[in-house]
């Protein structure tokens, strides 16, 4: 069976986000790490070379394929800042109306730019997904 390429790492995360260019985008992934400390309560880690993790949850499907992966978190691409809710955005519809300017994914919400959606609703659509994904698989905390 494969194992998962993202992975916790031990990486640096303040040493990440202060590589991340342009500045605006690094202000952006500062901002996004303050929101996101904010609405779990916990500390990041590194999943993978890029992706700034908060919590984790261990899943097994019924193919038997499982593995590790943080709760939720976001990667500060080049070209926009990438947003994971594990459980997926299929049932918030109504916050997502509410965002602001967005894509969507699978389980990723897509922004330019953080000036272009309401933080307070980005931060709900956190806290909603962790409490969503909880009732899946068992969460810890980071």
């Amino acid at each position: 069976m494969s194992q998962n390429k993202t992975t916790a790492t031990d990486g640096s995360v303040p040493a990440f986000l202060d590589a991340v260019t342009p500045a605006r985008r690094r202000d952006d992934a500062l901002a996004l790490d303050a929101l996101f400390r904010e609405a779990t309560g916990w500390s990041p880690v590194m999943w993978g070379p890029s992706i700034v993790g908060y919590g984790s949850y261990h899943y097994v499907y019924d193919s038997g394929r499982e593995g590790d992966m943080c709760a939720t978190g976001f990667s500060p691409r080049k070209s926009n800042l990438a947003i994971y809710i594990m459980p997926g955005y299929a049932d918030y519809g109504p916050l997502l109306a509410d965002l602001g300017q967005h894509r969507l994914g699978k389980s990723c919400l897509y922004l330019n730019k953080l000036a272009d959606v309401h933080v307070g609703v980005l931060k709900t659509l956190i806290q909603t997904g962790i409490t969503d994904l909880g009732k899946k698989w068992p969460v810890t905390a980071t």
